[in-house]
């Protein structure tokens, strides 16, 4: 692509070298990827400043390097060969986001792009959007934590929440050209205060709910610089569905005057509002306005939380003319990989798989999960191998505190002794008169908690989620645990 046309929309550049007639192969912001015509960008991350590998880039065939130019020195560019040209730009995280828009010729304008964004939630209502939205007969494509889908094509597990502006916008790219009507997003926080989406038009924000997390000196430094990151999407909206119970939510109107807002919720006024909810170990159900109609609609993630998800998909769908029987059909049978994801099974019991691997996360989960539950909750857990050791007492702490019944096993060992990783978890345990047992071996305890289990109780299975191998001395072996739990219960009903 001519480098002028990558270039476009983009202000107060400092250019050295003609740019007229300038053909780039492709963008790139990693000097390991570098090939002989292409474009570096130089991006000062939180490890690495890109800027130092300018040279590198230059000796691997870049013929055009843009820079930040607060970031550049002298030396770096003293020896820069005549060949190439030298662009200054005010952000360059900015700028990558929208040079790569060019480059992939704006595919968000050729999607009807949906945004969510929210401390908790964000997974959840992407995939109900996704389900909705596939009933009205419409290819959806979806990125987000877990993975991104193309249609029913999964691409695979993601580094994280919302990728770079590079990756992005190749994505979207994608889904463009096999056909996608609309695409379906998690918005981080981080995303938006990074510029990773900047250049792209949404037609739709969600803004799901607002808590204090992801303060620190990588992410956020203040609660205000959190929400302030937040509100950037709105400002990129057409529309946006809110939630009226979160005071933060509320305060969106008057942040991004330009964005059309209506409201769900549960206890204050909305346009789109929850009555008579009934929450099982299971399911849980509610009326809601459909159309010109109350009606009842069932979800099987169950937890008041669920219901918020719930509406802002609606909410969503109803945007987009889906059809009452339709949002009632698609909401019932939605799942989310290793959120609050239920497993149907042949004995009926509530078996629940949860990426809950961080103590606050584990504490959240059982605390939902004990509101709703007749019977007991029986946890199964372990904590992952070369990672914080510090939160294994924590957690055994949190889980021998609220489940009835705790079985401490193996998660991904990796390099670790998955014995030792369980005796550090089980010191937490010992502080609390809780129940528990120790189970190195994750089949046999999802065994064991199983066979323990009643219609009335719900059996909790933590940390792992979406995850399909367990990781052991740098192998990684196959390990979905909802093909596990139906061979456990097929087993079982056999005996």
């Amino acid at each position: 692509m001519e480098l002028k046309s990558i270039l476009a929309g983009l202000e107060d550049l400092k250019i050295k070298g003609n740019i007229e007639n300038t053909e780039v192969k492709t963008i790139v912001d990693n000097s390991e990827k570098i090939k002989e015509g292409d474009m570096f960008v130089a991006i000062d991350g939180f490890t690495e400043d890109g800027h130092k590998y300018i040279p590198d880039a230059i000796k691997k065939g870049a013929k055009v390097i843009m820079a930040q130019a607060d970031k550049v020195t002298r030396e770096m560019v003293k020896d820069l060969p005549d060949d190439v040209i030298f662009i200054l730009a005010p952000d360059t995280r900015h700028a990558v986001s929208i040079c790569a828009c060019n480059f992939y010729k704006n595919p968000s304008r050729k999607l009807r792009l949906i945004g969510v964004t929210g401390t908790k939630g964000k997974t959840t209502t992407t995939f109900m959007i996704k389900s909705l939205l596939e009933k009205e007969g419409l290819k959806v494509g979806l990125i987000g934590t877990i993975c991104t889908y193309i249609g029913n094509k999964n691409l695979g597990d993601n580094d994280r929440t919302t990728p770079e502006g590079l990756e992005l916008q190749e994505l979207l790219r994608k889904m463009v050209d096999e056909g996608c009507d609309v695409a379906v997003m998690e918005v981080s926080s981080q995303s938006l205060k990074l510029g990773r989406v900047d250049g792209c038009e949404f037609e739709i924000g969600v803004f799901t709910n607002f808590a204090k997390d992801h303060i620190s000196p990588k992410e956020h430094p203040s609660m205000e610089d959190y929400f302030n990151s937040k509100v950037k999407l709105f400002k990129m909206c057409k529309y946006g569905y809110i939630n009226s119970d979160d005071i933060f939510a509320n305060k969106l109107p008057a942040l991004a005057p330009n964005c059309k807002f209506e409201t769900y919720g549960i206890d204050n006024p909305a346009s789109l509002l929850a009555k008579d909810i009934t929450v099982t170990n299971s399911n849980v159900d509610f009326k809601v306005k459909l159309g010109n109609k109350n009606q009842r609609v069932k979800t099987g993630i169950p937890g008041r939380f669920s219901v918020y998800n719930s509406l802002a998909a609606i909410s969503v769908a109803s945007r987009f003319g889906v059809s009452a029987e339709d949002i009632i059909d698609a909401l019932l049978s939605v799942r989310v990989p290793g959120r609050s994801e239920l497993v149907d099974n042949k004995a009926e019991l509530a078996i629940m798989i949860d990426y809950a691997h961080t103590p606050e996360s584990l504490e959240n989960i059982l605390k939902t999960v004990k509101t709703y539950t007749l019977g007991k909750v029986i946890c199964v857990f372990g904590c992952g191998g070369d990672r914080d050791t510090g939160k294994r007492p924590l957690m055994g702490e949190i889980a021998t505190t609220l489940a009835d019944h705790t079985i401490i096993t193996s998660d991904n060992p990796r390099s670790e002794k998955p014995e030792d990783i369980v005796s550090q978890i089980e010191k937490g345990a010992k502080k609390t008169k809780g129940s528990y047992e120790c189970i190195v071996d994750r089949k046999e305890a999802m065994k064991k908690a199983i066979k323990m289990a009643n219609k009335k109780d719900l059996v909790l299975i933590a940390g792992k989620g979406h995850e399909l191998t367990q990781e052991i001395n740098g192998k990684k072996y196959p390990f979905d645990e909802r093909e596990i739990i139906k061979e456990i219960i097929d087993e079982s009903i056999i005996m």
